[in-house]
């Protein structure tokens, strides 16, 4: 396998927890809706609503009108032409209604089999905690037939809109059916069942406030201005979402028109309204105002994930254009208080939900114009913060001890032995000096377990660490390198690394991770590496370099990070061969060979078997209903 250049790897070693992908939120919609049998998307635009449905295999009688006639066989039911079947769809079946009582007429765009669209998130096989049963089990069997759908206003735009399934006598839903709807661009509901009729009040002047009569269908982030106050070691971060739209009533934004934010105009806009936010809702930690830093501002849009960065250079509807900013304050440690004191209200927001996250959780709350502080006090009395230390040589060598007692007893016993054999040559009495030796003796041995002084091994043993202090030599150094990298000054990134790295590896990774800064930003959050975990390890003499050790070794790491109230994870692991050698007394890596790097997804579950990909699927390939084909009576 091709090896990459050392510095270049150490740099993915600190940094490849940057996110290169869509992050995953941390939300879960439990009631599975999203995965129903039969799928309704709504989309409520200027002059139409347009309908798309996905009608599972199963349910096909139910929809029967929408087949076209030359699908179905005489089985005694009445031939209609095409035109009159879906004429009595939208009016009897599925109906879009106004506030008048006047039923939109329908037309047909599509209609085709298809596989069903795999809607389940990463939790897809996660269990409802509260009913223990799945979430998100959709049919196995994936068919279903995709139609498109038209329901023209031909005229005025209505003021209210119900939508009526397919229902029984009792005015409940023939068939289980999921559905979102949107109003132009905004979402009005995250995906709920609909079971009956339900009307939809539009706001035609500003979307965002389009709502369902029933209060149980809406989305999850409904409000145009939120707010999350993250603590961490060495740093707050107060990072706020708003509509543009909502921005319009404290600074002129300058655009030119009310439908669309003009690529041209992207930048500018978001740039105002960051630099907006840094003179509004100020901060004191531990009682002191602070200067915030503009940290980073990007456009989002609501998903059915969560919040989404927005990719590329495209203009951007205004209703559901929101704007993220990061203010971020540097500290010593993490502070005892740190207060908001919101200032931000209008006649539509007079609730601000805002978060307060800190290495034991999130802790949910709100702001009104009668209560507009957010307060966040220190109550971690366990917690420890992350420190770069280093990692001493002494420290981990295996260490003896010599009985300084008995050695000195030992060595009055030659001094009496000598005497002994001088006086006993002059015919003398040599009693005195048995007695003496005979003590000397029992106190050696008796105090041979006691008064012990211990005694390193030389440096030159260091090749025989035991296995358990190799791996805690290497688990600290590369804990070390991490960790590094979550301080925000270069000054301070430089002299953390430095504990643990040295020579010319140490200013190649610095330099490397100055330069990555901009792109890293420009594209995502850098990630907190939260474990490292040692898989496999062997340590060899450096056949190279005296004293020094090769780390051949296989680790993960794994990190996270928190932004907008949603936690993102990545994890890494690596192949590689370190050189770790001792430099003033402590242990530090000197080169680093990376022979494999690969991405662990955190999320992954095992696909079920023989799933077909969500294409479309030959017409023949959906079994005839024996209904509608005529192989059995009509009921």
């Amino acid at each position: 396998m091709r090896r990459l250049r050392p510095a270049f790897l150490l740099l993915i070693l600190a940094l490849a927890l940057a996110f290169a992908r869509p992050a995953h939120a941390d939300w879960i919609n439990l009631t599975g809706s999203e995965s129903a049998p039969n799928i309704a998307e709504i989309y409520v635009l200027d002059d139409h609503v347009k309908v798309v449905l996905e009608i599972y295999v199963g349910d096909l009688l139910v929809f029967e009108r929408l087949l076209p006639g030359e699908l179905i066989r005489d089985a005694g039911v009445t031939r209609q032409s095409d035109a009159e079947r879906l004429r009595l769809f939208s009016t009897e079946d599925f109906q879009v209604v106004t506030e008048t009582g006047r039923k939109l007429r329908a037309e047909l765009l599509l209609l085709e089999p298809r596989n069903r669209i795999d809607r389940r998130g990463p939790f897809k096989f996660m269990r409802n905690p509260y009913t223990g049963a799945l979430v998100s089990q959709p049919p196995e069997d994936p068919r279903v037939l995709y139609v498109e759908l038209l329901y023209h206003f031909d005229g005025s735009r209505p003021r209210e809109l119900v939508f009526v399934p397919p229902t029984d006598s009792e005015g409940m839903t023939r068939v289980t059916l999921g559905f979102i709807a949107y109003h132009k661009n905004v979402p009005i509901t995250d995906y709920r069942y609909l079971v009956a009729g339900e009307r939809l009040y539009l706001d035609w002047d500003d979307p965002w406030y389009s709502k369902f009569e029933n209060p149980g269908l809406k989305r999850r982030h409904k409000t145009g201005l939120m707010g999350f106050l993250y603590i961490e070691p060495y740093e707050v971060r107060h990072e706020i979402l708003v509509r543009v739209r909502e921005m319009e009533n404290w600074v002129d934004l300058g655009l030119r028109g009310s439908d669309y934010i003009e690529i041209d105009e992207l930048a500018r806009v978001r740039q105002k309204i960051g630099e907006f936010l840094t003179t509004r809702n100020p901060v004191l930690i531990d009682g002191e105002p602070v200067t915030p830093i503009l940290d980073r501002m990007e456009y989002v849009t609501i998903s059915l994930q969560g919040i989404k960065f927005l990719q590329g250079q495209e203009r951007v509807e205004i209703p559901g254009a929101i704007v993220g900013v990061i203010l971020t304050y540097l500290t010593d440690g993490i502070p005892q208080k740190v207060t908001v004191n919101w200032d931000m209200f209008t006649d539509q927001i007079q609730e601000v939900p805002v978060n307060a996250i800190d290495p034991a959780g999130p802790f949910p709350g709100s702001v009104t114009p009668e209560y507009p502080v957010h307060e966040w006090v220190n109550y971690l009395k366990t917690y420890k913060i992350p420190t770069v230390t280093e990692v001493s040589v002494a420290d981990t060598l295996a260490t003896g001890s010599l009985p300084l007692v008995s050695l000195l007893c030992l060595a009055g016993l030659a001094a009496v032995g000598w005497r002994f054999a001088r006086t006993r040559s002059d015919g003398k009495p040599v009693r005195s000096y048995l007695i003496i030796g005979a003590v000397l003796v029992v106190a050696g041995a008796a105090l041979y377990p006691f008064a012990r002084v211990p005694v390193g091994k030389p440096g030159s043993l260091a090749g025989r660490i035991a296995p358990e202090e190799r791996v805690a030599v290497l688990e600290s150094l590369l804990r070390n390198v991490y960790r590094a990298f979550d301080f925000r000054e270069e000054e301070d990134v430089y002299d953390k690394l430095s504990v643990s790295v040295s020579g010319d590896l140490l200013a190649d990774v610095y330099l490397q991770n100055r330069r990555s800064f901009e792109v890293q930003r420009a594209g995502g959050a850098q990630a907190k590496v939260k474990d490292v975990e040692i898989i496999e390890l062997e340590v060899t003499d450096h056949p190279e370099r005296r004293g020094a050790l090769a780390f051949e070794s296989r680790w993960t790491a794994f990190g996270t990070v928190g932004h907008w109230g949603h936690i993102h994870g990545r994890k890494n692991q690596y192949d590689a061969v370190l050189t770790v050698e001792p430099v003033e007394g402590v242990w530090k890596i000197t080169g680093l060979d990376i022979i494999e790097e690969s991405r662990i997804d955190i999320y992954a579950q095992p696909a079920p078997p023989d799933t077909p990909p969500p294409d479309r699927v030959p017409f023949d390939s959906v079994p005839p209903d024996p209904v509608l084909t005529g192989t059995t009576e009509a009921p």
